[in-house]
């Protein structure tokens, strides 16, 4: 796994401040027209790019310090559209004077997908084991209705940004260490949109975007477990510029059951059962996730001994087979008797004779001789 934070050189409670500086500091040291044909920087430089792709922004870097790699999935990384590097190369170009910027600008103004969302989800075991559709409630960004996204009041609509003459950036002449650079930045009147809104949507406020509360309904396949996860498409926080919905993670919880213990797919559980029951044998009750089953228990079964029903323990999630149920039988032994419980008791020790007698000789046999006496 990598660690993101070894990789910009900073402690895990670094300030944004302290995370940029040395971003800069790092991207400046390693970038490719500083090193040319140097694998080793080229490979360094987007490592850095990634650490900080995802650090810089709170809110990954939330999810990675609660969940790793799998908590950002996949939003770090150095692409060749360079999707969502919006601040890396910003900071790029502040170093080396914002050549060639341009490109990178166009590209950043077309669609971007929606963030994706997560939903934790408390399942019973049996909904685990045989699956379930639940209906859930989020929370997330949606297309507003009124301006259709557009951030616009209806019946009035976007102006070309006077500044930058709708590109979006405006360009400054810079002189820096490595010679004179045209400094390309985004455009503070338009944000980099290249376009004003003059009339915002009152519903919205401009934003094109509006928080509802939005109930879901989600099939649960049999098998889950702990640690499952459920994608939903489409589901996710509205996009930007037109661009796709994120999608909704559903992470599966599953309560402990009171009779049964679970690896993988088989289950297992113990069954007390009496010493009469295990000296002659008996049909005995074997409690399963749907119902009971009969079980001949051979006479002679010794405490602890587990059988097996196949095929009734949990279906595999991937729709392939089932487990098993494995049960171990257990001897209860009374702690209170009755005199005359006592007595046959007595009565069928002196009935078994020497069969205990000698099965005692024989164990302490065995001691003397392990131990050499």
């Amino acid at each position: 796994m990598k660690d993101y934070y070894e990789i910009l050189n900073v402690s895990k409670d670094a300030s944004p401040d302290e995370i940029k500086s040395s971003y800069r500091r790092l991207a400046k040291k390693y970038h490719p027209d500083l090193n040319p044909n140097d694998k080793e920087a080229e490979k360094r430089f987007k490592e850095i790019n990634e650490a900080y792709e995802i650090l810089s922004d709170p809110e990954k870097r939330k999810r990675y310090d609660m969940f790793g790699e799998a908590g950002v999935n996949g939003q770090g990384g150095y692409s060749q559209d360079f999707t969502g590097f919006g601040d890396i190369f910003d900071d790029i170009f502040d170093i080396f004077g914002g050549f060639g910027r341009s490109s990178y600008r166009a590209r950043e103004r077309g669609p971007v997908k929606g963030a994706d969302l997560r939903y934790n989800l408390n399942l019973e075991f049996e909904e685990a084991v045989f699956g379930v559709e639940k209906e859930v409630q989020i929370r997330r960004s949606e297309s507003c209705d009124t301006c259709s996204g557009t951030g616009v009041k209806p019946g009035s609509s976007k102006e070309t940004c006077s500044k930058c003459k709708g590109t979006g950036e405006v360009r400054y002449a810079q002189n820096t260490a490595f010679g004179q650079f045209v400094r390309v930045a985004t455009c503070d009147a338009c944000g980099g949109s290249g376009e004003i809104i003059r009339e915002k949507c009152t519903t919205c406020n401009g934003n094109g975007k509006v928080l509802k509360n939005k109930r879901i309904k989600v099939k649960i396949p049999a098998g889950v477990d702990t640690g499952s996860i459920i994608s939903v498409r489409g589901e996710g926080e509205a996009g930007d510029r037109g661009g796709p919905p994120g999608d909704l993670y559903v992470y599966i919880n599953v309560k402990p059951h009171k009779l049964f213990k679970r690896q993988g797919n088989d289950l297992f559980i113990t069954i007390p059962i009496s010493f009469t029951e295990a000296c002659l044998g008996a049909e005995i009750e074997v409690p399963t996730l749907e119902g009971i089953e009969k079980f001949n228990l051979p006479a002679g079964t010794q405490t602890g001994t587990e059988f097996k029903l196949r095929n009734m323990g949990v279906p595999n999630v991937r729709g392939i087979g089932r487990g098993d149920l494995h049960f171990k039988v257990e001897i209860q032994v009374p702690k209170k008797l009755t005199d005359k419980q006592r007595e046959l008791l007595l009565e069928l020790d002196k009935e078994f004779g020497s069969i205990t007698k000698h099965g005692k000789k024989g164990f302490f046999k065995k001691v003397k001789d392990a131990f050499g006496n």
